[in-house]
């Protein structure tokens, strides 16, 4: 008999240990570990964890094997891991309907349990009685079964459990929108069971799909049908929210030690080094202690001054727990592995010897890694006064089984039992290493022979639809319909995935579905729904995001490849030629290069070998009879070539959804050109929408703007007003008739005649004035109402169906306030609605939809479902369908530059939409020297990619000037074109935005008598502003000139007050503004801002670095209604947080910041009183009382804003500065 090396005895010390620490509580029946001797009941991640040392030593021993016992060793250790995990997979198995549920809703009582009895593997306690929705113990269950089956172990047994797996990743895949309890099950850190948004959970899910994606959880076992089928897109969200919410852990924890399971073993979900460092150094330097880390910044549980009696806290007494946090070991382990993984010899050392300094040894020998360490209740006051100086006590679970385990598993990795590659077969420990540039495939294809030779005169040679055969070409929706049916399992009741929008990294692969290639066509270029692709220059702005976004996201072998089909809507002058902007993005495609992205141009057929392939097999074999619902239509087999050859029953089911999407057939009458307006030029779509509202007995408040704007008279028809409210006239009030107003046909008995009202659509000489006939046809008699058309053809067509053929023409015609306005009245709404507006509140950002003021500007915190997003941005739009429309616009762009230019929002906490919408109006206004009515018209008129520019601009504080260009001769709007040009390279730097150097030459004409300032000018730049170190009144326009009177407002507006009004519009706010908030609060008894207080007990519950803490803030600056005064009071702020920097105890009780600034504004008007300024200079907003000027003055030098709050702030808080300190200093 051979005798035991020493590697065979060690691995029996551990085999021991493991044995008497962990699998001697493992349930005979289910397999399953209760948390411990005294909570009999088994958490999910708890067994994950606690297996995991099992697993390990099964895989020392076989490769350690000395003797035929050490194979039936690591036999036994693989068995026991393989039956808890099917333990754990049978406990979720028997809530197969929470699972079929929650894919829909996402509620909290429709998730899977956190924890289960453990003989029974049954619940243990009610739904609502539990904060059961903890995304990352799934996850972590996930992440483990895909490790283990890579490294050999066969857990999944049949196809059934394969189908209520992959229905798992479709239950992690939303894990960046799901707010759930976290891994401390306890959500916001009250404990008061409210969930929120937790950057562990949306790591682990982001890990768990990447690890079990296209495995087969059959092993080598296993076919195409065991293969599990992750989206790209979705694990690129959770990648994406993820890296904008490090370091911060969730909203209310402004740090979390449970990230290290995210940034290392077991997730590695990070793939940016630096932000790994970022975290784990802020870990270290903010919670850890002498015994471990704090799990975060003031946790109460098991603390001394925790009341046991009660689980939740009161939001003031979290400011108890400060500095006396229970301190965890099992962190020191989560940093003896991560040592491990990456190499660090020095980090190992030091907390594997930390670790051994703190274990409790048994009389056995027995080496036991304790719960946490709590500070004695008798030593508390002496920890407050000195943190980490006092003894603590051991107390929780002994040993902590989860802890324990990871222990011994960094022990057996230190000693070389195992590999890192071992217990991470599928590499997720190289997530942060170099990744080579992704050269990204374009193939274009033509639809039609036509545009083929059109592109061939352009010199691009590209092949058709039809000659890249076999190889069948479909857009992105029919992929999203054809995932559907992944999962669906009916003998377990699962339907499998939901009907979701499928991203560009999605359509950028090759599928073999039933032995065919198929690729798809990304998903903006759908013109089903909404009008967005339905400009040329905007498919142009969203295939270079989209390219860019390739390049740096693509993860899979192979190259990306993009369909990019060239279309009958991008041809222009009578189908002559396509459109230059679609000419030039293709030259820069052949060129390799387009924003950013290396590409390659190339044929479909000749990039197959270099793609990605994914094999979609679940649609094989005896699913026939379940694709087709109702009988095929034919409509557009042509432009897809499915007609060709035997035509089977997934072609037809691809048919049958391509046709419900099929154009609608026409029906409408041609205009007639030089008839006579259906409706006088007086009424206006506005007028018609009011009209239609009252009818209704709906009252659509009229758009309000705080600035007025220089009038402009000469106005053809009167229209949309996003400025200036309109007065109420007294005839306004009187009952009028229905249809008087709008002089419509009417019926012997002086009733509308909406039959007589139908035949007028054959004589309107516009789009508009057919639109305005359906629109009151749709409000009066409904969209099912059947209009005959033409007159006497004893054939008719629905409202609905004529305003879709109306939509489309307008479509053609590029008419966009027509198709914003048809699109309103059909209720449309963006297809990625609700995923851009959950991008947006996943980046921690909250948003409001509606115009100012509250309450009919409704804010967003949470994801909604689309109708009901839908539902509640028209609500909040007053019924006016035109902001509605816009609103979803904005929404899309901002996600969209979410996405690409992530900086841009920085310091941006709640988005405005209608705010931005009216500063956007208000930007036109300024730069056409117009009216707010045709203003407001010019930006329903905008393109869709002008639109996008001007919302970038405003943004990123660009200059740009805006100027009117002439329309096509047929066009058929009524408001002028407009286009919107940036101002060179000039206008980039701080100095230049701020028009400092401008107003440098304008002091020097002023000096030198030379010329007026009075000239007229569009830019933005050109507009007049204060010195910082000359009092306003010295420059003005007026300069003494007979004969000139005042100037109107936005003939003389600075750039100060515009910058002040942009940033005040998109809540922009200065870097560490909210810390100096804090830091105030900590000094007087609360905040009082435009009547409304934020109190001192604020930051009690919260720290400064919570984003929980700057949404209080945030809700209080909000009631503030005009942009700039919000703007003053931020400034206002900052310089009270400068005194608050100064040594003192107290500020007072509750400043009012609205005092400091009017005691400025008083300061700012007497200066410009001793220096002689006349009236125009004192001129103060009626709204705030604040000197318009005052408004426009730069913040720096002798008459900046900040040196006349700073003398406001002194005087205010004069009391209780100390006398021998000068604060103006």
């Amino acid at each position: 008999m051979r005798s035991r090396s020493n590697s065979g005895v060690k691995l029996d010390c551990f085999a021991r240990l493991v044995q008497e620490t962990i699998l001697c509580h493992q349930n005979a029946v289910t397999g399953l570990l209760p948390a411990s001797a005294q909570q009999k009941d088994a958490w999910v991640r708890d067994n994950v964890y606690s297996v995991l040392a099992v697993w390990g030593l099964g895989m020392a021993y076989r490769k350690n094997a000395d003797r035929d016992e050490d194979k039936a060793k690591a036999y036994e250790l693989e068995q026991s891991v393989v039956k808890l995990m099917q333990g754990l997979l049978q406990c979720m198995m028997r809530q197969v309907a929470k699972v079929e549920k929650f894919k829909h809703t996402q509620s909290t009582r429709d998730c899977l349990h956190a924890k289960y009895h453990t003989p029974t593997c049954g619940t243990v306690v009610a739904d609502e009685q539990w904060g059961h929705l903890q995304v990352d113990a799934t996850s972590l269950f996930l992440l483990a079964l895909g490790q283990m089956t890579a490294s050999g172990l066969r857990i999944v047994s049949n196809l059934d459990e394969v189908a209520f797996i992959q229905n798992l990743v479709f239950y992690i895949e939303a894990a960046y929108k799901v707010a759930d309890f976290g891994m401390w099950e306890r959500g916001d850190k009250t404990n008061q069971g409210i969930p929120e948004l937790n950057a562990s959970s949306v790591g682990m899910a982001k890990a768990a799909l990447e690890a079990i994606d296209e495995l087969d959880l059959f092993g080598a076992y296993g076919g195409p049908k065991s293969v599990i089928h992750v989206l790209p897109d979705e694990v690129e969200h959770c990648q994406s929210i993820l890296c904008s919410m490090l370091p911060r852990a969730s909203t209310s924890k402004e740090i979390d030690a449970g990230l290290l399971s995210i940034i290392s073993f077991p997730a590695f979900a990070v793939e940016d080094a630096d932000l790994v460092n970022v975290t784990k150094m802020e870990i270290i330097s903010k919670l850890q202690g002498r015994y471990g880390c704090c799990r975060f910044i003031r946790d109460g549980y098991r603390c001394p001054r925790e009341d046991p009696s009660r689980l939740h806290y009161d939001p003031a007494e979290l400011k108890l727990f400060e500095n006396i946090e229970c301190e965890w070991p099992v962190f020191w382990c989560y940093l003896t592995l991560d040592g491990l993984f990456t190499g660090d010899h020095l980090q190992v050392e030091e907390y594997r010897e930390a670790v051994e300094g703190i274990l409790i040894r048994t009389q056995t020998g027995l080496r036991l890694l304790p719960e946490l360490y709590a500070v004695p209740p008798d030593k508390m006051e002496e920890e407050y006064s000195c943190p980490h100086t006092v003894d603590r006590v051991a107390m929780g679970q002994l040993p902590h089984m989860w802890g324990q385990s990871l222990y011994i598993l960094g022990c057996l990795l230190a000693e070389g039992f195992l590999a890192p590659g071992e217990i991470d077969p599928l590499n997720r420990r190289f997530s942060t290493n170099f990744k080579p540039d992704v050269v990204v495939q374009v193939c274009v294809l033509a639809e039609s022979e036509e545009i083929r030779e059109l592109l061939n005169d352009q010199g691009i040679k590209v092949q058709t639809v039809a000659e890249v055969q076999p190889i069948r070409v479909l857009p992105a929706r029919i992929l999203s319909h054809i995932y559907v049916k992944l999962g669906n399992c009916a003998k377990l009741g699962l339907s499998g995935r939901p009907y979701r929008h499928i991203g560009v990294l999605g359509t950028s692969k090759f599928y073999q579905i039933r032995e065919r290639t198929y690729t798809f066509t990304p998903q903006f270029l759908d013109q089903h729904h909404f009008y967005l692709a339905l400009d040329n220059q905007m498919i142009v702005e969203m295939l270079r995001t989209e390219l860019a976004y390739l390049s740096s996201c693509w993860r899979m072998t192979g190259r990306p490849t993009v369909t990019f089909p060239i279309t009958s809507s991008m041809i222009v002058e009578d189908g002559e030629s396509i459109d230059s902007c679609i000419l030039a993005t293709l030259r820069k495609l052949q060129d390799g290069y387009f924003g950013g992205a290396r590409v390659q141009m190339s044929e479909l057929s000749s990039v197959q070998s270099t793609s990605f392939h994914t094999t979609l097999s679940f649609l094989d074999g005896e699913t026939d009879e379940d694709l087709l619902d109702e009988e095929e239509e034919e409509d557009e087999e042509d432009r897809y070539n499915l007609s060709g050859g035997s035509k089977g029953l997934f072609d037809k089911y691809l048919t049958q959804l391509l046709h419900s999407s099929s154009p609608p057939k026409c029906h409408l009458p041609p205009l007639q050109q030089g008839q006579q307006h259906v409706f006088s030029a007086e009424h206006s779509t506005r007028d018609i929408l009011s009209f239609m509202a009252q009818v209704q007995g709906l009252s659509m408040p009229k758009a309000s703007m705080y600035l007025p704007v220089t009038p402009f008279m000469n106005q053809h028809r009167k229209s949309l007003n996003l400025l200036v409210p309109q007065p109420q006239t007294s005839t306004a009030r009187q009952p009028k008739p229905q249809g008087a107003d709008l002089n419509l046909p009417r019926d012997s008995h002086g009733n509308p005649d909406f039959v007589a009202m139908a035949r007028q659509l054959e004589e309107c000489p516009t789009l508009q004035d057919q639109a305005d006939i359906l629109y009151i046809l749709y409000m009066m008699k409904g969209a099912d109402w059947l209009v005959e058309v033409p007159v006497g053809s004893g054939g008719g067509a629905s409202v609905r169906s004529l305003l879709e053929e109306l939509y489309g023409r307008a479509g053609v015609a590029k008419e966009w306030g027509l198709i914003r306005y048809i699109s309103g009245v059909l209720r449309k709404r963006v297809e990625v609605l609700a995923e851009a507006c959950t991008d947006l509140i996943s980046h921690q950002k909250q948003l409001t939809v509606g115009l100012p003021p509250e309450p009919r500007e409704r804010v967003i915190t949470a994801p909604l479902p689309p109708e009901e997003l839908n539902t509640l941005i028209y609500e909040a739009s007053g019924q006016d369908i035109s902001i509605a429309v816009l609103t979803q616009e904005i929404i899309v762009y901002l996600a969209m530059y979410m996405r690409s230019q992530p900086s841009l929002f920085g310091d941006m906490l709640r988005l405005r939409i209608g705010l931005i919408i009216q500063v956007m109006a208000t930007e036109l206004a300024r730069s056409l020297h117009c009216s707010g009515e045709e203003a407001s018209e010019s930006l329903m008129n905008l393109s869709p990619s002008d639109m996008k520019n001007l919302l970038h601009h405003i943004l990123s504080g660009k200059e740009f000037g805006v100027e009117r260009s002439v329309r096509p001769f047929q066009s058929t709007a009524t408001s002028p074109a407009i286009s919107i040009h940036e101002l060179g390279h000039t206008g980039a730097t701080k100095t230049e935005r701020s028009g400092i150097r401008k107003l440098k030459s304008e002091i020097k004409q002023i000096c030198s008598g030379g010329h007026s300032l009075c000239s007229t000018v569009t830019s933005p730049r050109s507009t007049r502003c204060s010195s910082p170190s000359t009092p306003s009144g010295v420059l003005s326009p007026l300069g003494g000139a007979p004969g000139v009177g005042p100037l109107q407002w936005e003939e003389r507006q600075g750039q100060w007050l515009r910058r002040r009004r942009l940033d005040g519009a998109i809540n922009r706010v200065p870097m560490g503004f909210y810390q100096k908030v804090w830091k105030i609060l900590q000094k007087c008894h609360g905040l009082s801002i435009d009547g409304y207080v934020l109190p001192s007990s604020t930051t009690r519950e919260m720290t400064e670095g919570e984003i929980k803490f700057a949404v209080a803030v945030e809700s209080v600056l909000n009631h503030v209604a005009q942009p700039e005064h919000r703007q003053l009071l931020v400034e206002t702020v900052m310089v009270l947080g400068l005194m608050a920097d100064v040594e003192l105890e107290q500020l007072g009780s509750i400043l009012h910041v609205d005092r400091v600034l009017h005691t400025a504004n008083e300061l700012f008007l007497q200066d410009q009183r001793s220096l002689g300024a006349s009236e125009y200079f004192q001129e103060r907003d009626p709204a705030t009382g604040i000197c318009i000027f005052f408004y426009d003055s730069a913040p720096i030098g002798s008459y900046g804003t900040m040196t006349y709050l700073s003398r406001a702030a002194v005087a205010y808080v004069h009391d209780f500065l100390p006398s021998n300190s000068c604060i103006m200093q």
